[in-house]
């Protein structure tokens, strides 16, 4: 694990983005964009600073984890414990820890919530926060949403340790979430490891031709979408965004996401797909997909995964692989590192706070030491 060093805090959002996504989810319904998904997306602004910000209740049903913290924590958390199907008894115990702490995530609130820097993405990249960032976002949304939890998601002490502090000042409370894989290599040559240098052999010899985002037509959209389901939805769980083709399509058209990816050369038909966000000096992936029933030695995840690294390294930029596949990211030079959430509830009731200061002690005594263990 990553112990005191800590790489560049992130630039400030592009407010063009920022204003992009907003105009985005005003022009669309946000379940014909992200089909699990309800939400409102507006602007803040603070101290000149811009930043996305949805809005969700918590009588809402059927969310996915980006914007309601029970499906991340009970819903996904449940069905993460399949990791452990050859260990029935560990699985029961996390099952029934898991079930036990859903009384107390519902005494909290936090689904009745405004998020901050919400880009509807698993990882969304933090800007540098400073003091006087915190306190000015959080005055103003106490102001603004006086009966909901402020929340904002993908913190960590690699990438956001004087953000985290800055946070923690101003009151905020840190919860773990998961564990995550960071690249950190800036370097425009950076040292291949022995499985980089193999994947980087593949995408010399693969029969499919590379993609680039401006070759994208609408009929690769549709694609896109159905590749994406087929990783993030069938093969590991529907609680995944259910980004939808017309979602992928506007997130290009309006540049707030690049896409590549590879076809068949006999067919043209798209594969292999990724979609990249970068925000400040931290590239993401929150699109990726292939189609899982063509031969797995055709490496189209590791090809997928080796363009991505290498636009990284090209643009001298840190690369943020999020969660799973711990062994193949290890693999391929990345660093595990907790991710937190940061939740603001001093202006809520008595029984909100103590709830929150529960699930603080129970995911930071035993929640990290499993997602360190396992690497979820």
């Amino acid at each position: 694990m990553i112990a005191d060093r800590h790489i560049s805090p992130g630039a400030e959002n592009d407010p063009v983005s920022v204003a992009a996504l907003v105009s985005l989810f005003r022009d669309h319904p946000s379940r014909d964009l992200i089909a699990n998904l309800t939400t409102r997306v507006e602007v803040l602004e603070a101290r000149g600073k811009s930043f996305p910000i949805t809005l969700n209740d918590r009588t809402e049903r059927g969310n996915c984890y980006i914007c309601r913290p029970s499906a991340g924590y009970i819903d996904y958390g449940l069905d993460e414990t399949r990791h452990f199907v050859s260990n029935p008894a560990l699985r029961a115990a996390l099952r029934g820890l898991i079930r036990a702490c859903g009384p107390v995530l519902a005494a909290s609130r936090l689904d009745n919530q405004v998020q901050v820097n919400n880009w509807l993405f698993s990882t969304n990249p933090v800007p540098a926060l400073t003091l006087s960032d915190a306190t000015s976002i959080r005055d103003t949304l106490v102001g603004r949403y006086p009966d909901r939890a402020i929340v904002l998601r993908s913190l960590n002490r690699l990438a956001d340790r004087d953000t985290i502090s800055a946070l923690g000042q101003a009151g905020f409370i840190l919860l773990p979430a998961r564990q995550v894989y960071i690249f950190a290599d800036r370097s425009t040559d950076p040292k291949y490891s022995r499985n980089m240098k193999w994947d980087r052999k593949l995408m010399r010899a693969t029969p499919h031709a590379a993609v680039a985002n401006e070759a994208f037509g609408p009929e690769d959209f549709t694609r896109a979408e159905a590749l994406y389901g087929m990783l993030y939805l069938d093969k590991y769980t529907p609680l995944n965004p259910q980004y939808t083709a017309l979602c992928l399509r506007e997130l290009q058209r309006r540049g707030i996401v690049e896409f590549a990816g590879f076809r068949d050369r006999e067919t043209g038909i798209l594969t292999a797909v990724t979609g990249l966000f970068r925000s400040g000096t931290t590239l993401t992936q929150p699109i990726v997909g292939y189609d899982t029933s063509r031969p797995q030695e055709e490496g189209l995840y590791r090809m997928l995964m080796a363009l991505s690294q290498d636009r990284a390294s090209a643009e001298g930029l840190f690369f943020n692989m999020s969660a799973g596949a711990a062994e193949f990211k290890r693999l391929r030079g990345a660093e595990p590192v907790i991710e937190y959430t940061a939740v603001y509830v001093a202006h809520l009731g008595r029984r909100e706070r103590a709830a929150v200061r529960v699930m603080e002690r129970v995911l930071t005594r035993v929640g990290v030491p499993l997602l360190e263990r396992f690497g979820l």
